[in-house]
């Protein structure tokens, strides 16, 4: 039996630009971030992006190695989230722009996506990562993306896993999807539609 949906969700699903995030929303979430922040000897609350761009950068130069390595490591590892390769392919099969902004370096994300068999469906251009612009929670990604596209953000949607993928949204004043596969959704004051399958997002 097919989900009744109210006007804002019906709303989402006419948007033409699509931003989503990439690990957790796209593919299945394997990084273990308990692990990266041990290897890089991080308090378990640290944020593992922000402190290490905070340091000098000869002491931050070798921890970028460690994130690269194991970043790329995780890459190898990736699954498409079910139902993500159907929604990509019927949202290009209506033609609207699709992209993605990641906190992850470019040559990571290509290998992932790459791996997932979901890099047919994203353009380089339309591809963020943390060194085009400041990463989520900022909103920069998402206002490039809007600017190239000439889009409004009233007929965009930001599509994600974690609260910066959802804060970076409502910053940059569009719509927000919160993946969760648990549906516990946890951050409902910045989510605008809570799902727990991508299935959920293909309007027939």
């Amino acid at each position: 039996m097919k989900e009744t949906l109210n006007n804002l969700q019906e709303n989402i699903l006419a948007s033409k630009h699509w931003i989503f995030d990439m690990d957790g929303t796209l593919t299945i979430g394997v990084h273990d971030f308990t692990m990266m922040r041990s290897e890089l000897g991080l308090a378990p609350d640290e944020g593992i992006l922000e402190t290490v761009q905070a340091m000098p950068p000869e002491q931050a130069a070798p921890m970028w190695d460690k994130i690269n390595a194991m970043e790329y490591h995780f890459a190898s590892l990736a699954k498409p989230m079910p139902g993500a390769f159907e929604l990509l392919e019927h949202l290009q099969e209506k033609g609207v722009n699709l992209g993605i902004l990641t906190r992850n370096v470019m040559p990571v994300a290509l290998q992932t996506l790459k791996t997932c068999n979901l890099d047919g469906f994203f353009t380089a251009n339309n591809i963020l990562d943390r060194a085009s612009c400041e990463p989520k929670p900022h909103p920069a990604g998402i206002v490039l993306l809007l600017d190239q596209w000439r889009a409004k953000p009233s007929d965009s949607v930001m599509v994600g896993d974690y609260l910066f993928d959802l804060e970076a949204g409502k910053a940059a004043n569009i719509a927000t999807v919160h993946i969760d596969t648990s549906a516990q959704h946890p951050w409902p004051h910045m989510t605008d539609w809570g799902i727990k399958d991508l299935h959920q997002l293909i309007d027939n």
